[in-house]
Formats: C-alpha cells, sequence, structure tokens
C-alpha cells in the first residue's frame, strides 16, 4: 500500500519574481477575497495586487529577495522522508498561491493507495484550511486519482503539539526572568466579518491561549502577563484585534516576547513583520528587551508530531 501525505500550506516567495504570483492568487481566491463574481473578483485582485506589488518586494528585499517558507518546507519534508518514509510512506508538500501547486504535486502520486493531505494550520478558517483542502481536493477530481483521502484537521489541542510550543518558548527564554516579560501571542487577523459569518479561526485561538496559558503555568514559566494580539491587518474593514501595533506601546515592562501562535513555518509575516516592523516600534517605545521565538519549523520535535498524527 502506497501511502503519500501532502502538507498544504499558502505559499513562499522563492525569488523577487513570485511576488506578483502570491498576490495575484491569495487575493484571487474566493476564500481570501469573497466577491462571488469571478470576473470581477479578479479585476478587483489585479488592483490590489497593482497597489501592493511594490511595498511587498521592497520587504523581500529586506529578507534576501525570498521567504523563509519555502526553503523550511523543503527541510521538513526531506528530514521527514529521511527519518520515516520508505518506500511505501511518501512525504510531500503542495503550495496554494506560489509553487508547486496541488495540481503540480498530486500529479506525481496518480498511482498511490492512500493520500493524507495536512494542512500546516493549527486552527481552522475557511481562509487556509478550507481554501487549501478546495484546492487540492479539486486537483485530485482533474487529475482522476482513485486513492483514499484522509485528512488531518486542525491540531490546536493536540497535547504533544503544545507541548512543543511551550519547550520552544522555553528555550527561547533561556535564562531570562519570565515574571518580568509579557508574552504575547501574535495571530494573523481576520476581517471581521469573516467571523461574523461563521469561521471558527477567533473562537480557536481563544480557546488555544487558555490552553498554553494553563501549560506554561505548569511548567513554571510564569510571564508577567500573557495574551493575544493580532497581526497583518490590511485596509479599512474592521479586522480582528487588539492589533499588535497597538498592544505593544502600552506595556509597562517595555519588555515582550512574541510567539506566532498561528503559524507551524516562519514566513514574510513572522520573519519581517514580527522580527522587523513590530521591533520598529518596541524600539521606538524604549523597550529594553524584545524577542520573536521562531515558528516549529523543521525541528525534530515538529517531524515527529506529523509522523504520528497522519
Amino acid at each position: 500500500m502506497k501511502r503519500v501525505v501532502i502538507l498544504l500550506n499558502m505559499g513562499g516567495v522563492d525569488n523577487l519574481s513570485q511576488v506578483r504570483v502570491f498576490l495575484t492568487n491569495m487575493f484571487n481566491d474566493p476564500y481570501i477575497l469573497g466577491i462571488k463574481n469571478r470576473h470581477l473578483r479578479a479585476f478587483v485582485a489585479w488592483m490590489i495586487t497593482m497597489m501592493r506589488l511594490k511595498p511587498a518586494t521592497q520587504n523581500y528585499i529586506q529578507l534576501g529577495g525570498k521567504s523563509a517558507l519555502g526553503d523550511i518546507t523543503r527541510s521538513l519534508v526531506a528530514k521527514l522522508n529521511s527519518k520515516f518514509g520508505f518506500d511505501n510512506l511518501i512525504f510531500d508538500y503542495a503550495m496554494n498561491y506560489t509553487p508547486p501547486f496541488a495540481s503540480d504535486t498530486l500529479a506525481k502520486y496518480k498511482d498511490a493507495d492512500e493520500i493524507v493531505l495536512f494542512p500546516l494550520y493549527p486552527h481552522h478558517s475557511v481562509t487556509t484550511i478550507t481554501s487549501s483542502l478546495d484546492s487540492a481536493k479539486r486537483a485530485i477530481g482533474n487529475l482522476d486519482i482513485k486513492a483514499k483521502i484522509k485528512v488531518v484537521d486542525y491540531f490546536y489541542k493536540n497535547s504533544k503539539f503544545n507541548d512543543i510550543i511551550v519547550s520552544h518558548i522555553a528555550k527561547s527564554l533561556g535564562d531570562d526572568d519570565a515574571s518580568k516579560i509579557d508574552l504575547i501571542f501574535s495571530a494573523h487577523s481576520l476581517p471581521q466579518k469573516v467571523i461574523d459569518s461563521g469561521d471558527l479561526y477567533e473562537k480557536h485561538l481563544n480557546e488555544h491561549l487558555e490552553i498554553l496559558k494553563s501549560n506554561l503555568n505548569n511548567c513554571g514559566l510564569r510571564f508577567n502577563s500573557v495574551s493575544l494580539a493580532y497581526q497583518s491587518r490590511l485596509g479599512p474593514v474592521k479586522w480582528l484585534g487588539p492589533n499588535l501595533s497597538e498592544v505593544l506601546p502600552s506595556l509597562s515592562s517595555k519588555r515582550a516576547m512574541i510567539y506566532p501562535i498561528s503559524f507551524c513555518i516562519d514566513n514574510s509575516e513572522t520573519d519581517f513583520e514580527l522580527a522587523i516592523e513590530y521591533k520598529h516600534i518596541a524600539d521606538d517605545n524604549k523597550f529594553s528587551y524584545y524577542k520573536v521565538v521562531k515558528a516549529l519549523n523543521d525541528s525534530d520535535e515538529f517531524i515527529s508530531f506529523i509522523a504520528q498524527n497522519i
């Protein structure tokens, strides 16, 4: 029996020529830009892309011309295949907005007996899990793949997953005094209208925050405060808040540790927004301590978690 595990994610720019591809595909996603008429949606997506292309490109230039997500994902897959893969178990990946797309990856596995779709999103949202699964399942249909399909659902309640998060926070903290530091879990924001339409994302994040608070206390990691904030707000509509840009200046401690709770793999929103843009806010407010914890990435613990949950 040949099993193939496909890790699903949004996509990461591997070179500057892909910035436009990423933006165009993202804003043309009906789960992102909820305009039902595809021609109108394509036009609006083009307009937004043209407005965002230059500043987004400049951001990637500051990151060396690419997102870390692609390289880390390829390393993650290579390590999974090296440690857990064999002739009848293969790990691979597909992206939603940049190559390799689901159709590219799945075309290699028409002879598979079972395909496991594993979205690398801890919390459910139509903008992430539903969108990625829709792309993958559409590709499976178009390719006439007859394999059994298994889906790994959101996993923010998984105790081993949360143990890894707490462990990574503790390692990043080192010998620093947690009681003098405010820990902020930062999540990618969504327009409020998405939540009002029934999306589970905010509910899952709030539940995850309480789980992690309890786990941190049980491990003796007692921060000055532990809270949830949001990042990546765009446009004039109401978004989930509070925004991290508003939370940071309000911290009297002037000491903050940020953990990217909605991302499993680092990307431009962690490496640029959190580590560069929001650090400027911390510096402007004379913070004596500002640290961004790396996502789980291709760590041995995360590799084992994936392998144990397929």
